[in-house]
């Protein structure tokens, strides 16, 4: 139907799943809302083969109107919902892990849901189908990882609903999850998303041929169900995403075969993807897997949240989209506070998209979530491994005027092998990627940057995003050995904030800065009459740069003594000769190294 109609649903259809298999589980289950399911069919697929050790296994779940089918298992194959992110040399490689994908409890793809037989009546489920909640969903996939002989599963990963599940994994059965990779999800819906939820399901319950529920064998509620999806529909695109999409040519609708309004091009849209779901998906389970996301629910408050997520003991990434205001970042950032707060180990990253909530089945950010994915996965250990032959340097920002990290040689030497750090604007992590070689202790940087994340990732660091003029409110009482801020001083807003932050975080804080009062800038502006500027952090012109604090070593040392920070240790650079310097620093020096304490 042309660009204008695509969408996550672009490629999906009802027609058979040629590679599923089936798994029947005999062992009643017992529901978590009072009911029964005397026995659990569960359809599902699997890419790629169990390595002899069984720990590459990567357990997929899928989103609210999802289903087994991830991905193509050959080319000939239908295509999958998430085919750009799965398969042979892809962010979820099927050549290095064996990927296992589930139609969730209460589907409508062959898993036991309401269009199932009713072994009591022989008949369809229908309303008589009991209500689930996602813990029934993920205690199914737990016998099917049984069933398969996995032990323990390298990650767990999910979308949306399909993060609902991976969190609800981590949470109950954190001795089998080693990675949950959490996209575009939440701790619990937020009440607006939950009304939307509320009015696509009336649409269906007042469809005049749902029946109450008992419509098999008869005309389904197809009018309610359509409804349900348009209105879901508009809540994964976002407001930049519908302008571009419709804006241009408003007044001009696709001419599609539909009984709903196409009178403008954003209503043809909806009808076109409201009436194709109606051809693949049943309303019953529309209404069960929306209420069970629904009453998904892992704590109301910080304080509650922090406790479930306790009992986790996986290392996360958590991606959000900026544009996602279903699942708005905001509800990725309050998960990544409470596992900072836990001391868990965590990578954080909102991708820039306009997309809205579609974003993480699109492949517009697929270069940025995808990367994020792919390096997660791969990490062995809590801090995973250095790329081979890794240049510590490469990418990072240079010194005023060398490009070689001098400062980084003293700031290593300065911290012990065993202790935590947290690096504040730790760029592409070249700081950290020296410690962790050295074999450190916790590690974790904050950067704001989404590329400099990215390649951080690729190192395989723990690297949060984050504005650091927003606070270290995350992180607790003395919670590392060590706080670093390098080469950063002088570009944060509220200095008085972010010192008192990392004194609070930090049991001793390591600072590096340029000098301002280096002699050879103070000859740029003294002399010649112009800013200063060199290369390295001090490379931008006057109009543009981000460098907002122009101090010196004696305004340092000031601010500490007024605030009573005590000075542990004081080291002076000249970087442009390669050298310590210990006479007059305030002119002869460019860069500065403190180290400081409450």
């Amino acid at each position: 139907m042309g660009e204008t109609f695509t969408s996550s649903d672009a490629s999906r259809s009802a027609r058979p799943l040629k590679h599923a298999q089936r798994a029947v589980f005999r062992e009643p289950l017992e529901l978590e809302l009072g009911g029964t399911l005397p026995e659990v069919e569960v359809v599902y697929e699997t890419y790629g083969a169990l390595n002899a050790a069984g720990d590459n296994a990567v357990l997929i779940c899928h989103a609210l109107s999802g289903d087994s089918h991830v991905a193509r298992h050959e080319a000939g194959d239908d295509p999958g919902w998430w085919d750009i992110a799965v398969g042979a040399g892809k962010a979820i490689d099927t050549e290095k892990y064996f990927v296992i994908c589930s139609n969730a409890l209460g589907g409508c793809r062959g898993t036991t849901g309401p269009n199932s037989a009713n072994p009591a009546t022989g008949r369809p489920y229908g309303a008589d189908f009991p209500p689930v909640t996602t813990g029934d969903l993920v205690e199914t996939q737990r016998r099917l990882v049984d069933h398969l002989g996995i032990r323990a599963l390298r990650a767990v990963v999910g979308g949306s609903m399909g993060g609902h599940q991976a969190l609800a994994w981590a949470t109950r059965h954190p001795e089998r999850v080693r990675k949950t990779v959490a996209l575009a999800t939440s701790p619990r819906l937020t009440t607006q998303a939950l009304a939307f939820d509320v009015i696509g399901r009336n649409a269906i319950l007042r469809d005049p041929n749902f029946r109450g529920g008992q419509y098999y064998g008869g005309p389904a509620p197809g009018v309610g169900l359509a409804l349900a999806r348009m209105l879901g529909h508009i809540t994964y695109l976002s407001p930049q995403a519908m302008k571009e999409k419709f804006e241009a040519d408003r007044l001009t609708p696709r001419d599609v075969p539909t009984e709903f309004e196409k009178r403008f091009s954003v209503g043809s849209y909806l009808a076109y993807q409201g009436d194709k779901f109606v051809e693949r998906f049943d309303a019953n389970s529309y209404v069960t897997l929306s209420l069970a996301m629904d009453l998904f629910d892992l704590g109301a408050t910080p304080a509650e949240l922090a406790e479930t997520l306790r009992r986790a003991t996986c290392e996360w990434l958590v991606v959000s989209f900026s544009s996602d205001w279903l699942f708005p970042p905001e509800q990725s950032r309050e998960i990544v506070s409470a596992l900072l707060d836990l001391g868990k180990p965590v990578s954080y990253c909102n991708v820039q998209s306009s997309c809205g909530h579609d974003a993480f089945l699109l492949a517009d950010e697929l270069d940025a979530y995808g990367a994020l994915i792919s390096a997660f996965l791969g990490r062995n250990g809590a801090q995973g491994e250095a790329p081979p032959n890794d240049d510590v340097y490469a990418g990072d920002a240079a010194s005023i005027f060398h490009s070689r990290r001098l400062d980084y040689d003293r700031i290593v030497d300065l911290i012990p092998p065993e202790a935590s750090v947290l690096d504040l604007g730790c760029g592409q992590g070249g700081l950290l990627a020296r410690l962790k070689a050295r074999g450190n202790g916790r590690l974790v940087g904050v950067e704001l940057d989404q590329d400099a994340v990215i390649a951080a990732a690729r190192r395989g660091l723990d690297v949060v995003q984050a504005d650091l003029n927003s606070g270290l409110i995350p992180f607790g009482d003395q919670q590392f050995d060590y706080v670093i801020l390098s080469h950063t001083l002088q570009a944060v807003k509220d200095v008085e904030r972010l010192m008192a932050d990392m004194l609070r975080v930090g049991k001793r804080c390591v600072l590096s800065f340029p000098n301002f009062a280096y002699h050879k800038l103070r000859r740029m502006l003294a002399v010649d009459g112009r800013a200063p500027e060199s290369p390295g952090i001090l490379r931008f012109k006057w109009y543009n740069s981000p460098n907002i604090r122009f101090f010196t070593i004696a305004d340092f040392e000031e601010f500490c003594r007024e605030r009573e920070v005590r000075v542990h240790q004081r080291i002076f650079l000249d970087l442009e000769e390669g050298k310590e310097v210990a006479r007059d620093p305030n002119l002869l020096a460019d860069m500065a190294i403190f180290v400081v304490s409450r």
